[in-house]
């Protein structure tokens, strides 16, 4: 990444202007972009438009050095170490990843994150933004951000309102006011939930309405005399939540005792549709909340038969589809404005105008209890990834990659035998009162019951398959007596 590019962490250096502070919400799980949206590695952590995800994008927005403090990241437990590699990946390091131990909405989030930032920069702006969103015109949103300091260094509660160029009735809309002095930032009249589509024509005629995007900008000690005077129980959660907090690695625990007491709700509608202070930026900046796989295809580049094709793809006649596959030949012949994606272990096939409805799809399978809804094939943890390659009575094969460095924790299984067999790299492996060093074609056995661990000390990754026997084989069979990332 450039030097400039590089976010600034020196305290000094915060306190000599008043810098924003990104805060960046990555709590999401993205149901309507399910197959390759999952509980465990949603969206937001996605390659979805480009070779970064989501998120990494959403980070490299807010890197202008001059104009931004590094980025403080509010996420749930389970996606933690996913996040932290991603931003060592950008080479970023954030103030902090926070982790909410239960969701409650943006309301409380962006409070906890007022309070932190707070004790360390009181006079300090905070920008709020979700983790999933597109921004195809990076100046325009600077812009915009600069716009709407001067409002917020004023004392307002901002807000950005998206040019509405068409009657969409998937948004919620922002009735603009009068101007606010000369800061290019208007008073809100009137916040508006989403519309039919004959009110939304209306909007998008009068000029008056842009959409809510989602993103604001406050001055943190004004978001919090606010959120405190209309939510004073929900406010005495969060702050007890933030007092007690405890650090773990890169990590920053709220405590989840108190931050359970706090009411379940958006920024919205804890403070946004009830002060007197809020103000809107209109801006058009390529906005789009990816919602859905239709917002995708609007998004994405496409061939002259208004074709998105990503992946191992052969089309023939076909007009106006969206057509992903994330390994195996995808194959279509003559259809026509439908969402195809493709992952290891499932396909979704919808009409394009259908996509909102997937959620049906979601709800039905949580009925079902489908496992495909929590993970994908590849599964994540800090110490690298697995994937589990065959499942059988009494037999699981995977394949396990460490990255360097890494080390899964001492640990041993009531239920089941493990065989190993390093492909590539090198393993250094604990088994009972034993130390291995083992290499490309090596093998070992560990006896159920056995304490062991495995650790790659070299600098390339480590590749090995791992073959269980066993009367149970689920992922809970594990006791840990050591680990490195904190884990129970």
């Amino acid at each position: 990444m450039p030097e400039e590019a590089k976010t600034v962490a020196d305290p000094k250096i915060l306190n000599a202007k008043r810098l924003i502070h990104p805060v960046i919400l990555s709590g999401g799980s993205g149901t309507r972009l399910w197959p390759m949206s999952r509980a465990a590695y949603p969206k937001q952590l996605q390659p979805l438009l480009s070779a970064r995800s989501l998120l990494q994008d959403s980070v490299a927005r807010v890197l202008q050095a001059d104009l931004f403090a590094a980025p403080v990241i509010l996420a749930n437990e389970e996606h933690r170490f996913i996040i932290a590699e991603q931003l060592r990946q950008i080479d970023v390091k954030p103030q902090t990843i926070m982790l909410e131990p239960i969701a409650r909405n943006t309301g409380p989030a962006a409070a906890a994150a007022a309070l932190w930032i707070s004790q360390r920069d009181p006079d300090a702006l905070m920008l709020i933004m979700p983790s999933d969103h597109a921004i195809a015109d990076h100046p325009a949103f600077l812009k915009a951000i600069e716009t709407g300091a001067t409002a917020a260094a004023a004392g307002k509660l901002v807000t950005f309102g998206i040019h509405a160029d068409r009657p969409e009735t998937g948004y919620g809309y922002i009735r603009r006011g009068g101007a606010v002095g000369q800061t290019g930032a208007f008073e809100v009249a009137a916040f508006v939930e989403k519309p039919d589509r004959e009110r939304a024509e209306q909007y998008v005629a009068s000029g008056d309405y842009t959409w809510n995007s989602g993103i604001f900008l406050f001055p943190v000690q004004t978001y919090l005399a606010e959120y405190k005077a209309r939510l004073p129980e929900s406010y005495a959660a969060v702050e007890a939540a933030v007092a007690h907090e405890k650090g773990d690695l890169d990590f920053h625990r709220l405590a989840a005792q108190d931050f359970a007491k706090a009411e379940n709700l958006s920024i919205d509608y804890a403070v946004m549709e009830h002060t007197s202070n809020a103000a809107v930026v209109p801006v058009a900046m390529g906005w789009n909340d990816v919602g859905a796989w239709d917002a995708l295809w609007d998004i994405s580049p496409k061939d002259e038969n208004q074709m998105v094709q990503i992946g191992d793809v052969v089309a023939v006649d076909c007009r106006g589809s969206y057509l992903r596959t994330e390994e195996r030949l995808l194959a279509a012949v003559g259809v026509d404005d439908l969402i195809v994606v493709a992952t290891a272990d499932a396909v979704l096939v919808a009409p394009k105008s259908r996509a909102q409805d997937v959620k049906r799809l979601i709800d039905r399978m949580k009925l079902d209890k489908r496992e495909e809804l929590t993970h994908l094939p590849t599964v994540h943890r800090p110490w690298g990834t697995y994937r589990s390659i065959h499942n059988g009575e009494r037999v699981q094969v995977k394949h396990i990659m460490v990255k360097p460095g890494g080390k899964l924790s001492l640990q041993m299984h009531h239920h089941r035998a493990e065989h190993w067999v390093v492909v590539s790299g090198t393993a250094k492996i604990v088994r009972g009162n034993e130390e291995l060093l083992l290499t490309e074609n090596q093998s070992t056995y560990i006896p159920l019951g056995t304490n062991h661990r495995l650790e790659n000390p070299g600098r390339i990754p480590l590749h090995l398959i791992e073959v269980q026997s066993g009367s149970y084989l689920g992922e809970d069979d594990i006791v840990r007596f050591e680990d490195t990332y904190g884990r129970a």
